[in-house]
């Protein structure tokens, strides 16, 4: 069944195209490049209609502009010559013999690049012959044609414009005449075999003399004006012309400002070129007005990389014009490089857009909130049916000023960044500074003097917030083209209707009402544009002739109709209002608004006046989306053509190129109020993509651009990813760092981060660069993705390169990067955190139970730890040992880590270290609850396994050492006398214990005691650790269990069946399943399920075993395997006091012998074994039911009462003396400890 029309509309018009990202980036790149509406797309040809005799003038028009779009592809091929000499292979000494063929196949290349110069050549000549015969045309003192009109002189000027950027070009460029030398050599090689030469040699001398001569062209121009009869009035009037439109601000766009600026200095020294007239021009234009211009653009923008100076080209030229030469005040302007320290300063604050930016922002803000509050009532205008036609007229009025006050803001922010890179390009950095990895190198080149050290670090500023502030307006201009343009049309149309109808016609009556002339002036203005289908209070124009009519009904009303005037109307306005002005003579002094002898009053003449500016804007305004186009276009930033020449290189670095310093500069200095700009310079690869393809043409510079964008866009996903990495993992760790010790720093306000905003970015699913289409949020996800797992594997890395002591470090920087995770994924789909750990740690796999962290503690405590720590009882810490070592472990030196990979910052960074320094000189608690948190409940139990294994093998590599120790004891052990005193029970214990042969024996067994000891006391700080982190759960779960302490101290259950968790739920699900409303019950059902599944598994593991108990368990399994050898039963049932040998007395002898050998050698003292022996025997024993014969039997517990015996019955004289030997007291104090 189909859909209704109406229903599948209404339900397209609920579905939203748009998305949340925000608009960082400029105007899309245009890939058209259609002739605009400023130029009339008919070429003027409806001009006939209008009967004016305005033939000769529009065809010079058009002869005009097709010159000037030649000749603008001339200077484009000139701009991006580059030299082919340098491409030239030189041949080796062996291939001698194939030098004609080289300069054969030279000349063929060199050819084709000579061919352009020789159009040039000629079209140059031809160009200006055409312009000298156009001049000459309307110089002529007789009235012969119309013309010139405004649109006309508009033509000459940028034809002439385009001749002095062609010879300018032409004299900057020094590959050209290179190029020449060698296209000239390469010919009189080859053409030695040729036949009838000689044209083209006239020819190659020719294009020699026009390549060697500077301002050929301009030469050739001055020889072609007054070759007939002199030109200076319409110089003159061209000269006037450029005055008042520089002084009114007549041109709406820069580009025609410039145009001005660059043709007026080569105008003044064309019309004093003739001895006739030369006087004259000061005359009609105040020398001191020029002088004013030229004071206040002393430098001019021609091309992206090159300026004009007005001082510098009258200077130049003044040698080639004699009668120029004579005026000195022209002459004494300073170039740029000679203007006088005092006068720099104010050139500094004019040119610098950092001295603007107060004004530019508040312009900016105070644009953007009357365009937002035009656009506001634009769209309540369009949704409202009946609207008042003075309320839409107003309405729309106010739009349509607004936006000629947006292209006049963009226009002259625009402008400014133009004029401030000639003015960087003219005043070069002298010294540019020089950082460490600089020291060897010392030359730079040219062009970082003028872009890379010349722009300071606030410059930098200032110019990317102006970019920004362009390509915003424009885009938001841009964005409400279709909404606006009908408005714009319907102001535009109710201008020129009000000026014709209402304006003439009261000019008719009153001022023109005597002066046929002028009269019929008028009445051509109203019949080439008056709407009269618009008029409402009359029928028929003829009426407005009637007098007979009141002042209330003179006044016309016209509906609103968005038909705007052509250009060809235009045209014709703008000529017709000159003709009233002037009365048909513009070289009439006081120029064209300023002539008293018009007869006009002065407010009609303002009037018109008025009038004739706005024609000149309607042509803009009707153009919108070029204009806008035109005025957002900031591509001249990239190109460096004519510095790629002089510093003789293919291409510069990246860290040349201005709009990857911008990006570069947002990047560094991290500044929140630009983040949101970063992409803002890509739009300026954009415009120059767009120029060099559609403007220059050439591909080459395409795939330059293309190149360096590929390379800047990389380089600014990494550096981006690493600035968010950065500031998250800032804050991750600011936030985790203990509050304490930020307080009692004096200086913790460094320890806190400043916000930074990156929400827009985290938005950037389509970014525009080069016609491709980005999505910079996945390729951020990505590469953050990968940083994680760089980052974990530095991590582990890190571990894996130091001691045990380490974990604590390790723990705490996995917790921070977990942290950083979990803020990163509330805008990034990253990837699970615990997936890229076990992927980092090799543990994927279901059946795997080891890992990188787990194989390496296990490896470094067989290795490291066991060996060579050593036991503090009374602290619980292992410590290293400080007298030596019983195996060294080998470790690899530690590879430094990006400074993002540690903590974020560098104060948080040490300040992490610093905490991290406590826990690197032992192992305790602290270590044990990172060891447990690290390594979870699937790796800990492979630790305890493999641990357990190592005290049974210890245990097993004891036993033929024990046996060894045990053979060397005599066959009876008696208890020692108290008859002998000390020195017969040491003489005793000395003939009992003769383990002198077998001391590596004896040290070996400690060391094994030692790794036992240790072990096991390790086990016991695990189960510290467990105990405390189960009550810990137990307390938190104990609640939802129903578990209740019982009058005896024993946990209960106060519900027999079931737990409060699953009967809240229990009762929640029959309720919901009792409601009829209920949609899907089930699920209610699975969940009261998965309750009870969780209450059995929390209860089952609310019964968990002590590690320490189960340890000793197995090492009791594992003595039990040689109990024979090291608990004997005795033959009689009785105590073996004299014949046993068990391990009680092998310990016993092992540890008077290591006491004595501390107390006789103060090197080995009992920091080398610690208390892990103690440990390791104490266990042993207790384990093989030893303790109470050790407690009999001995040898340092019969010392010591044999000692306190003696002590107790001798006199205090033989006590002395025996006190006398230091062994003696430091032996007893041993035995009493």
């Amino acid at each position: 069944m189909a859909i209704p029309v109406e229903e599948a509309i209404a339900a397209l018009s609920t579905f939203s195209l748009e998305d949340e990202q925000p608009d960082v980036q400029g105007l899309a790149v245009l890939l058209s490049s259609e002739r605009y509406a400023t130029n009339s797309p008919i070429e003027y040809s409806d001009v006939a209609a209008y009967r004016l005799s305005l033939g000769e003038d529009t065809k010079a028009i058009n002869q005009l502009n097709t010159l000037i779009q030649e000749g603008k592809e001339m200077a484009s091929l000139l701009y991006t010559y580059r030299s082919c000499v340098k491409a030239l292979p030189q041949l080796p000494d062996s291939m001698k013999h194939s030098q004609a063929d080289l300069y054969l196949e030279t000349y063929q290349v060199l050819d084709l690049e000579m061919s352009r110069l020789r159009e040039i050549q000629r079209w140059q000549a031809s160009a200006a012959s055409k312009l000298a015969a156009d001049m000459q045309r309307f110089s002529r003192p007789e009235r012969l044609v119309n013309g010139p009109t405004i649109t006309h002189f508009w033509s000459m000027l940028k034809l002439l414009d385009v001749l002095l950027q062609l010879d300018h070009l032409k004299n900057a460029k020094a590959s050209i005449p290179n190029d020449f030398s060698w296209y000239k050599r390469t010919f009189t090689q080859v053409s030695s075999q040729w036949q009838d030469t000689e044209t083209m040699r006239e020819e190659l001398d020719d294009l020699q003399i026009f390549l060697s001569t500077r301002w050929a062209i301009l030469l050739n121009l001055h020889a072609e004006m007054f070759r007939t009869n002199t030109v200076e009035d319409i110089l003159q009037v061209l000269i006037v012309f450029c005055v008042e439109s520089l002084e009114l601000d007549f041109a709406l766009l820069y580009p025609e400002r410039h145009t001005l600026l660059r043709v007026l200095p080569v105008l003044v020294v064309l019309a004093t070129s003739s001895e006739k007239e030369s006087e004259s021009l000061y005359k009609r234009v105040k020398i001191n007005r020029l002088l004013s211009i030229f004071k206040n653009d002393p430098v001019i923008p021609a091309f992206p990389d090159l300026h004009l100076s007005p001082a510098a080209i009258l200077k130049e030229l003044s040698s080639y014009f004699q009668n120029f030469s004579s005026q000195t005040r022209l002459l004494s302007l300073p170039a740029p490089h000679e203007i006088p320290p005092r006068e720099l300063q104010d050139y500094q604050r004019h040119y610098l857009i950092l001295n603007h930016m107060g004004t530019i922002r508040a312009e900016h803000d105070d644009f953007s909130i009357r365009f937002a509050s035009a656009m506001n009532q634009m769209i309540t205008l369009k949704s409202s049916d009946s609207a008042d036609n003075d309320w839409s007229r107003d309405i729309k009025g106010n739009m349509y000023d607004i936006v000629v006050e947006g292209f006049q803001l963009l226009s002259r922010w625009t402008g400014r960044i133009w004029e401030q890179c000639a003015w960087k390009f003219s005043r070069p950095c002298k010294e540019p500074p020089i950082s460490d990895s600089q020291q060897n190198t010392t030359t730079f080149f040219d062009y970082e003097k003028v872009v890379r050290w010349n722009y300071t670090a606030e410059e930098r500023r200032a110019l990317l917030e102006l970019i920004g502030y362009i390509k915003s307006i424009g885009l938001m201009m841009q964005h409400c083209d279709t909404l606006v343009s009908e408005a714009l049309w319907e102001t535009i149309h109710m201008e020129v209707q009000d000026f014709v109808q209402d304006k003439l016609d009261t000019m008719l009556r009153t001022t023109f009402r005597k002066k046929k002339d002028l009269s019929r002036i008028l009445s051509d203005m109203r019949t080439l544009s008056a709407d009269w289908m618009a008029n409402t209070s009359k029928a028929d124009p003829e009426q407005h002739s009637l007098h007979q009519e009141t002042e209330e009904m003179r006044q016309n009303t016209f509906y609103p109709r968005p038909v705007a005037p052509t250009a060809a109307q235009i045209h014709c306005l703008q000529f017709l209002i000159c003709e009233l002005v002037s009365g048909g003579n513009m070289r009439k002094p006081g120029g064209l608004f300023g002539n008293s002898g018009s007869g006009i009053p002065v407010e009609d003449l303002k009037q018109l006046e008025t009038f004739f500016y706005k024609l000149s804007f309607f042509l803009h305004i009707l153009d919108y989306t070029a204009t806008i186009g035109t005025l957002t276009d900031l591509g001249f930033l990239w190109f460096r053509e004519f510095y790629l020449e002089s510093s003789r290189v293919i291409q510069f670095p990246i860290e040349c190129s201005l709009p990857w310093m911008l990006v570069d500069h947002v990047m560094e200095s991290q500044d929140a109020g630009l983040l949101e700009s970063i992409l803002i310079p890509f739009d300026l690869y954009n415009d120059s993509a767009q120029h060099a393809l559609t403007c220059l043409k050439q591909r080459f510079l395409y795939d330059e651009i293309e190149a360096e964008v590929d390379l800047c866009f990389d380089l600014l996903a990494q550096k981006l990813n690493e600035i968010i990495f950065t500031y998250y993992k800032s804050c991750a760790a600011s936030t985790l760092l203990d509050s304490s010790f930020t307080y009692a720093c004096d200086d913790g306000e460094k320890y806190f981060v400043k916000p930074l905003r990156f929400d827009a970015i985290f938005k950037l699913r389509r970014v525009m660069v080069l016609g491709r289409t980005i999505d910079l949020r996945s390729l951020i996800t990505q590469r953050m993705n990968k940083i994680f797992r760089e980052n974990i594997d530095f991590l582990l890395e890190r571990f894996e390169n130091g001691d045990l002591c380490g974990v604590v470090e390790l723990q705490q920087l996995l917790d921070i990067l977990e942290l950083t995770h979990q803020s990163i994924s509330r805008f990034l789909e990253l990837d699970s955190y615990s997936l890229m750990l076990s992927e980092m740690q090799e543990n994927l796999s279901l059946v795997s139970y080891s890992s990188r962290i787990s194989s390496q503690i296990w490896s470094e405590m067989q290795t490291d730890f066991l060996p060579n720590f050593i036991l503090c009882n009374t602290t619980q810490r292992f410590v290293r040992s400080i007298k030596g070592t019983h195996h060294s472990s080998q470790r690899s030196s530690a590879s430094t880590g990006k400074p993002y990979f540690y903590c974020g910052s560098h104060d948080l960074t040490m300040a992490y270290q610093g905490l991290a320094g406590l826990y690197r000189d032992f192992f305790g608690v602290p270590h044990m609850f990172a060891v447990v948190k690290l390594l979870g409940s699937r790796s800990l139990p492979a630790i305890i396994r493999a641990l357990l294994d190592h005290i049974s093998s210890k245990i097993t590599g004891m036993v033929p050492k024990i046996t060894a120790l045990q053979e060397a004891l005599p066959k009876s052990i008696g208890l020692l006398s108290f008859d002998g005193g000390i020195a017969g029970c040491q003489k005793i214990i000395h003939e009992i214990l003769t383990w002198e042969a077998k001391s590596e024996v004896k040290t070996e067994v400690l060391h094994d005691l030692k790794e036992i000891g240790s072990a096991l006391y390790w086990m016991s700080i695990l189960d510290i650790v467990l105990r405390q982190i189960d009550t810990t759960q137990f307390m938190q779960s104990a609640p939802w269990l129903g578990l209740v302490p019982g009058n005896d101290g024993q946990v209960k259950h106060a519900y027999s069946d079931s737990t409060p968790f699953t009967t809240l739920l229990s009762a929640a699900t029959n309720a919901v399943t009792a409601s009829p409303a209920c949609p899907n019950p089930s699920t209610f059902l699975v969940m009261s399920k998965q309750a009870e599944a969780a209450s059995l598994l929390y209860k089952s593991n609310l019964n968990s075993g002590s590690v320490l108990e189960y340890a000793l368990a197995f090492t009791s399994a594992a003595l039990d395997r040689h109990y024979s050898k090291w608990s004997a039963t005795p033959r009689t049932g009785f105590i073996d006091i004299t014949t046993s040998k068990d391990f009680y007395r092998i310990f016993s002898g092992l540890q008077y012998s290591y006491l004595e050998e501390s107390i006789n050698n103060p090197s080995k003292k009992q920091e080398m074994l610690g208390d892990s022996v103690a440990w390791a025997g104490c266990t042993i024993m207790y384990l093989l039911g030893q303790q109470q014969h050790f407690e009999l039997f001995d040898f340092s517990y019969q010392f010591l009462n044999v000692a306190e015996v003696e002590s107790a019955t001798v006199s205090h004289y033989q006590s002395s003396e025996r006190t006398k030997s230091p062994n003696f007291l430091a032996m007893r104090a041993s035995l009493k400890r």
